[in-house]
């Protein structure tokens, strides 16, 4: 596997290879063996990732922990989500994060555990002065990820909730 590797209480997070990027969603037998030969969970990935899969596929070597990370469930050693960032930090620094789970594997904090962790590693790289991300104002869920993962609210509009998390961020508590 890569250089990134990171463990949780209940996941394993690591950075989607550009080959197996490339074999999903029609090679599902060559992704895994690409990652290492964790099962992907037969849902995954969501259908919000298929957009951003020939993105990954085409980052460079090293550019990939900028792109979509996997969430692997320690307990099956199966891929169950993914968490991650549009592309690398803009010029103020900022990282923008998206997250999901697939459905059977919600409401077990995946999605929060995995956002935190990421947003750790994210923070320790010298480039990175924020994570920014967005929601729908009515996601309930997103909202409460964000927030139990330590982002604040900074603006509202059109619908959507704008979060950020930076280096000395105060939690924000639903």
């Amino acid at each position: 596997m890569g250089q990134w590797l990171l463990r949780t209480q209940q996941l394993e997070l690591r950075p989607l290879p550009a080959d197996a990027a490339a074999a999903l969603p029609s090679d599902r037998e060559r992704a895994s063996h690409l990652l290492d030969g964790v099962a992907l969970a037969a849902d995954w990935p969501l259908p919000d990732l298929l957009d951003v899969l020939p993105i990954q596929a085409a980052a460079p070597p090293g550019a990939e922990c900028f792109g979509v990370w996997v969430v692997v469930e320690r307990e099956s050693a199966t891929v169950v989500g993914d968490v991650g960032f549009l592309g690398a930090p803009d010029d103020s620094g900022a990282l923008e994060i998206g997250f999901s789970v697939v459905p059977d594997r919600r409401r077990r904090g995946y999605a929060a555990e995995a956002a935190t962790a990421l947003v750790g590693w994210a923070l320790a790289q010298p480039e990175v002065r924020a994570v920014v991300a967005s929601c729908e104002s009515d996601n309930v869920a997103s909202i409460r990820t964000l927030a139990r993962s330590g982002f604040r609210r900074t603006d509202e509009a059109d619908g959507r909730i704008r979060w950020q998390y930076g280096r000395e961020q105060p939690t924000y508590e639903v």
